[in-house]
């Protein structure tokens, strides 16, 4: 017997058995099971709180036993789906929940009022993004080059000495048929950029008031110009703009906070970025 004793896979089972009871006695059966559902009254209330809002009337008991059998449906497939590890390398997934982390990075809580002051200074530092767009009134004669393919050069340039040598000539009645208007008043450039395109737009804006000037490129062809007046964009005063200036404050607030808030997180780690050779990157300049 005092042989037995001295075995140690003997000291090794007794040691386990004592574990075992040891486990068993100290186990509180009232903990929840790690594979149990709980649907609180809260949870009960919030869904049929949604159902409400959204169809505008209470839900039946049959459509809120739906809901609920509905949400364990849900929790269950959410549960499953972490166990299979179906949220790894899933683009959707991850994009989602990034979004989740910037909503709590924003911290609605810590959002303040700006001050006078404060949108003052923003609109100081952001003019541009304020300002009023320029407005021009001006005629327009049309050129197009399929019918003067031979001589464009020189259509245009005894087009242009004509009008700017007699300020009677009816320059409606000149240059080829299309579906614009011979003149616009009081017109912004982007409406010009809109009717004649970007390049159009961006060359007439800079042409001295008074005189026929072309040509001038547009997406249909070439034009004679000539800017009868021109009111250059300005910056409104604030009263003017104040709730533009508080959108765009409040979303770089937004910005800055959320910014923050990935500075403080990279903290916690060492970001290796193991870049291919540059002659194996197709595509890259």
């Amino acid at each position: 017997m005092q042989h037995l004793m001295r075995e140690p896979l003997l000291h090794f089972l007794l040691l386990g058995a004592a574990l075992f009871v040891a486990f068993a006695f100290l186990r509180d059966d009232s903990a929840p099971s790690q594979a149990q559902i709980v649907v609180s009254a809260g949870k009960i209330e919030h869904l049929a709180a949604l159902f409400a809002r959204t169809w505008q009337r209470p839900a039946t008991r049959e459509e809120l036993e739906g809901l609920i059998n509905d949400f364990i449906r849900e929790e269950v497939a959410y549960r499953e789906g972490l166990a299979l590890g179906l949220d790894r390398d899933d683009t959707i997934i991850r994009r989602r929940i990034r979004q989740k982390l910037d909503f709590l990075a924003e911290d609605p809580a810590s959002q303040v009022e700006p001050t006078e002051a404060d949108l003052m200074a923003y609109l100081a530092a952001h003019p541009d993004n304020f300002r009023t767009t320029p407005r021009l009134s001006f005629r327009q004669v049309y050129v197009n080059p399929e019918q003067h393919r031979n001589n464009l050069d020189a259509h245009v340039r005894d087009l242009v000495m004509a009008l700017n040598s007699d300020a009677s000539t009816d320059a409606g009645g000149l240059g080829d048929r299309i579906q614009l208007e011979h003149g616009y008043a009081n017109i912004s450039t982007r409406d010009i950029a809109r009717l004649f395109g970007a390049q159009f737009a961006t060359v007439i804006v800079a042409l001295p008031p008074g005189t026929w000037q072309g040509p001038i490129p547009s997406g249909y062809g070439v034009h004679l110009v000539i800017v009868d007046e021109r009111h250059d964009g300005r910056l409104p005063p604030l009263d003017a703009v104040r709730d533009a200036v508080r959108r765009e404050w409040e979303h770089a607030r937004r910005k800055e906070r959320i910014e923050q808030f990935y500075r403080t997180l990279l903290e916690k780690y060492a970001i290796i970025v193991e870049r291919p050779k540059i002659g194996a990157q197709e595509g890259v300049r």
